[in-house]
């Protein structure tokens, strides 16, 4: 007979808006605190020096992750003109400088080149892994590595504002695997003046928004009491971007033990979609002639 897990079975999603100054998976161990959780995870990581959206998954909201990971975000960002540093942003040390300074048209016509599908070299301090071991951990023993580019799509990317001479203030919407650093860095290049990110928020990811989120303090005021739930929000949110279908009493019980299972309505042979009764999500899968057949299914 298995161990009993420890904590709560509570399933849903809890958007923090994460301030400067904590990693993300600290804040992924004081939401799952909080909440006396059995399983928690997160999707896509913030920068200690970042703000914004952290979509934190608890229980069976923990399977639709990669959907989550897997969606559009959008930021808001500074760039310094003028300096590269080690880490990419204000965190690092300034190993080169600059004194050419862009003008507006120079930067919109430089950006046009970061739009789109493109390939980007994440930065030295990132989270990729070098033979096993991540890329921070051996930027930080002074190992300089040849990081291979990787592709993102940019759907937008705008000068947003531009406070003075040595700063522009840029809007981006971009796919998974996004490093906004990485965008700093080469936007600083290409301009022939070097650059970095001075501060760092992302306003939303999938269909979870800034104005959703709760605070460190939120959570701490109401850790262990009834009331934290109030902070959660369904699992089926995370579902948002894949078509719906209503499963029959019977398809509902075959699914429940991953099986296939009957469902109402009709979509593209192999589409995939989730299946609910009642409203309640019970597995996510592919459509194939009438049944849902699943790759994930939600035990609650």
């Amino acid at each position: 007979m298995g161990r009993a897990k420890k904590g709560r079975p509570v399933s849903g999603w809890v958007i923090v808006d994460k301030p400067a100054g904590i990693g993300s998976t600290n804040i992924v161990g004081k939401v799952r605190w909080a909440f006396g959780a059995q399983k928690a995870g997160h999707a896509g990581t913030l920068d200690p020096a970042a703000t914004g959206v952290l979509a934190v998954a608890l229980g069976e909201a923990t399977k639709t992750v990669p959907l989550i990971t897997d969606a559009m975000k959008g930021y808001r960002f500074r760039v310094t003109f003028g300096a590269a540093t080690t880490t990419d942003d204000a965190e690092g040390s300034v190993i080169a400088r600059s004194d050419l300074r862009p003008t507006d048209a120079q930067i919109e016509t430089a950006l046009n080149a970061f739009r789109g599908d493109i390939l980007q070299v994440p930065p030295q301090v990132s989270a990729v892994k070098v033979e096993g071991e991540r890329a921070y951990d051996l930027a930080r023993e002074g190992v300089e590595m040849d990081l291979a580019p990787r592709p993102l799509y940019v759907e937008r990317l705008v000068l947003a504002g531009r406070p003075d001479a040595d700063h522009a203030d840029l809007e981006m919407v971009c796919g998974k695997g996004g490093y906004v650093r990485a965008i700093a860095r080469d936007l600083g290049a290409a301009l022939g003046c070097l650059g970095h990110v001075q501060w760092l928020r992302r306003d939303w990811t999938g269909p979870f928004r800034a104005d959703m989120g709760c605070s460190l303090e939120d959570l701490d005021r109401l850790a262990g009491t009834p009331e934290i739930d109030s902070l959660l929000h369904p699992l089926e949110l995370a579902l948002a971007d894949l078509p719906e279908l209503q499963a029959t009493p019977e398809g509902a019980a075959r699914l429940g033990h991953g099986n296939p299972g009957q469902v109402l309505g009709h979509l593209p042979y192999g589409t995939e979609a989730w299946a609910s009764l009642n409203g309640r999500a019970l597995a996510v899968g592919r459509y194939m002639g009438g049944e849902l057949h699943p790759s994930r299914v939600f035990n609650r």
